[in-house]
Parts: structure tokens; sequence; C-alpha cells
């Protein structure tokens, strides 16, 4: 049986949430500055009701078990709570489940001692602090086979040494998790772990903050981080030795599919200015929504949207089906791949739909569509899941006849006939 409707008592949650969102977060976005910079104590005394009352109901840090303060949802609730979420830069730190944090916390939980949880995850988990996940390189990207930084055991201690970029938040963060190679000498999906790196680390340098787009340097959080001898006790490392794959992969499957989510927050915030301006903008030869060209912005923009979600939420279940991402590894590349491109031609249309006022600095548009392109390269390019998703689809299939394929019509029509001869002559032999 196929239903589309979500169970009413959870509907009831969301549009709480809607509405908490829109009159008590959303305004925290236009007079706040970065959520992840703890030590903002006017911002701090501000959200912490806000983040209570997330408490009383049920809704903090969601995506967690219930020995964690969460209610252990499906990747399916998730999906419709961070549509609502993704309005608001704000709104995840007020639910408890900004990234990297949420999904730093996720592994925190999953394969940390009850050291690490105790204290990592657990400051974390109550909003006192922030983290950073330090994978990324300056000469491999997002190839962790590339990976140069490496650590070396050395009697109870691990010494780290290498390049990191790109390592979000790391300015705010209070500990890193970072992806490094303990064993070069064997493939690299069984020789590379994961430490955590407190902050304060000697030998930890943050070399500079990039921004995204035209962000000013004070707003810029996205490091390029040196680790130069980093010494860490070998209780810091994070799970099994040369199990940074199996963890990392625990870490981003979810975490794609809720940064799809947010985004088709901003979509419809793009797609609902684009129907204002239609409706309210007029021009010698009539309102813009009269002209044809504005109505297949429209129509274009909002199919694009429904398409999206649909694709995503059944992603979403699929995952809450299997308990498996790797059973689902197509899906999320497809959705991967179809977020940044439906992304930027909804922010384009609205944007060409307001004119000069659309790529000034007085509209959000101009930095939608460089998070457009953002969301191309976060959690690994575009390419790379266009071309996962072409080989999973392809690896199953059985090859054709080689010279005109399974789909030749004389070959076909020639097997039916004789396929219906066949049984003619059954049935005439029946009589």
């Amino acid at each position: 049986m196929w239903d589309f409707e979500t169970d009413p008592a959870y509907q009831e949650q969301l549009d709480w949430v809607d509405e908490f969102v829109r009159t008590e977060v959303e305004p925290l976005d236009l007079v706040l500055g970065d959520p992840y910079d703890k030590s903002d104590e006017r911002a701090r005394r501000l959200v912490r009701p806000l983040q209570q009352q997330v408490r009383d109901r049920g809704l903090w840090a969601a995506h967690l078990g219930p020995e964690l303060g969460g209610q252990g949802y499906g990747q399916v609730r998730l999906a419709l709570l961070n549509e609502l979420l993704g309005r608001s830069r704000w709104a995840p730190s007020v639910f408890g489940c900004q990234a990297p944090d949420s999904g730093n916390a996720e592994i925190l939980a999953r394969f940390g001692t009850p050291e690490q949880r105790s204290r990592f995850l657990q400051p974390l988990l109550d909003g006192e602090i922030s983290s950073c996940y330090s994978m990324t390189e300056p000469l491999a990207g997002a190839d962790p086979t590339l990976f140069t930084t490496r650590a070396v055991r050395d009697g109870d201690d691990w010494v780290i040494e290498g390049e990191k970029w790109f390592s979000s938040n790391a300015r705010h963060a209070a500990f890193m998790i970072v992806m490094v190679v303990t064993n070069p000498d064997v493939d690299p999906h069984h020789g590379m772990s994961m430490f955590i790196v407190p902050a304060a680390t000697p030998g930890l340098e943050i070399v500079r903050d990039a921004g995204v787009g035209t962000e000013s340097p004070e707003h810029s959080s996205h490091s390029y981080l040196r680790y130069d001898g980093v010494r860490v006790p070998a209780d810091h490392l994070l799970g099994d030795e040369g199990a940074a794959f199996a963890i990392a992969q625990t870490r981003l499957g979810g975490g794609r599919i809720h940064h799809g989510m947010r985004t088709i927050a901003q979509m419809r915030r793009a797609f609902d200015l684009m129907l204002e301006r239609a409706v309210s903008r007029t021009t010698r030869a009539g309102r813009l929504a009269d002209m044809q060209s504005t109505q297949d912005k429209v129509a274009e923009s909002w199919i694009d949207i429904e398409q999206f979600r649909l694709l995503l939420l059944r992603t979403a279940w699929l995952i809450d089906r299997h308990q498996d991402y790797r059973a689902v590894r197509k899906d999320i590349a497809a959705v991967k791949v179809a977020m940044p491109r439906v992304y930027h031609d909804v922010v384009q249309r609205s944007m060409q739909l307001h004119g000069a006022l659309g790529i000034s600095n007085e509209m959000p548009f101009s930095a939608m569509m460089v998070d457009a392109q953002v969301m191309a390269i976060a959690d690994g390019p575009t390419e790379v899941h266009r071309q996962t998703l072409a080989r999973q689809l392809l690896r199953d299939v059985a090859p054709g006849e080689p010279r005109f394929g399974s789909g030749h019509l004389p070959t076909r029509t020639e097997a039916a006939r004789a396929h219906i001869a066949a049984r003619l002559e059954r049935e005439i032999a029946a009589l």
C-alpha cells in the first residue's frame, strides 16, 4: 500500500516546528552572528530558552537514540523535520542537529569509548561546544585514497603530520575529528583511521580561514589546517584502527539526505519570492504573472522542486527500510547529483525575475547561488556521485545480443510470431 500522508501525531509536531521556526528562530538570522561561536554570550542567552522549548517538545537532537536524549527518528521523519529547519541558519543549532556536529555526534555515539563520549560527546549534545570534521586535503580534495596526512604510533601516543583543507568551523571547534593514513602499506580502505584532536593540542595550526563566495575574512570559517607533530594519546583513536572509511560512510549517508531537505527549504523560499514578485510587479504590458516567460519559470520550478522532494523522501524511506546505506548507495548518489542543479535553477529563475534587485545584496539570491555550488561540492563532488550512480545502474545489467540488442523490432516480431504460432498449434491439438 502506498501512502503519502504523515502520521497525524508527528504532523502536529511538524506544524509546531513550522510556526516556531518562522516566528522565533528565523529572526535570529538577521541579528546574530555565527551559530558555532559558543563564546558569543549574547547569542547564547537568546538561544538557550528556545533550545529548552525544543527539548520540552521532545525534538532535541532527534537523530540520536533515546539513550542520548534524542528520539531515534528514522530518515523519513528527519527529512520532514529538516525541510522546515532548512529555512534558517540558526534552526539546526536551536534543534541540536547542526552539521558537522550532528554527524560527529553520531559517530562518537556509535564508535566512541565511554571516556570519549563523556569528554567530547556530552558537551556537544548539550550545545556547549562546537566540533570540526577535518577530512579533505589541499592536493587530494575529497578523495581519501589520495590522502597523505599520516599518524604514526610512538609509544602511548600517535603523532599526526600533514595538512587538511576546508575544515569547516575549526576556528570555533573544541575538537577536530581527523581522518588520516595509519598504514600506507595496505589498501586505503583499510589503512586509514580517525582521531579526536582537541583544539588546543600543540602543533595544530590554523594557517588561514577561507570564506565561501564573497564572505569577508571575519565571517570566513573553512580552515586550512596544519598538523605539525600533533601528539594525541592512543585512547584518542576513534573506533578501530583502519576503520575510517566505514565510520565516514556511517556519518555521510544520512547527512546527504539532511542537506537535501534543508536545501528544499531554500528552494521553496526562492520559489515563494518568485510567486510574490510575479503577482506584485507590473510593466507596460501588464503583470509579470501574465507573461508566458514568467509562467514557464513558475511551472518549471514547481515541477523541479516536487520531483526532487519525492526522490529524496523515497531515498529516506529506502534507508529506513534497509537500515544499510550501502543498499541505497545509488539513490543517495542521485539525490546528491540532483540537489545543486535544482537549487541553482530555481534560484536563478527567481533572481532573473527580480531584475537588478535580484542580484543586489539586498536580496538572498546571490548567497543562494553560491550555496547551490557549495552543495555541488560538499560531501563529495557531483561528478563522483554521478559516476557512482551510473556504475550501480550498469553493474547488474545482462548484455544483449551484440548486433541489434533486445529492442530490435524485426527480431522481436519474428519471435512473437513463433510464440503465437506455437500457441495456436497447442490449441488446435487440444480440439
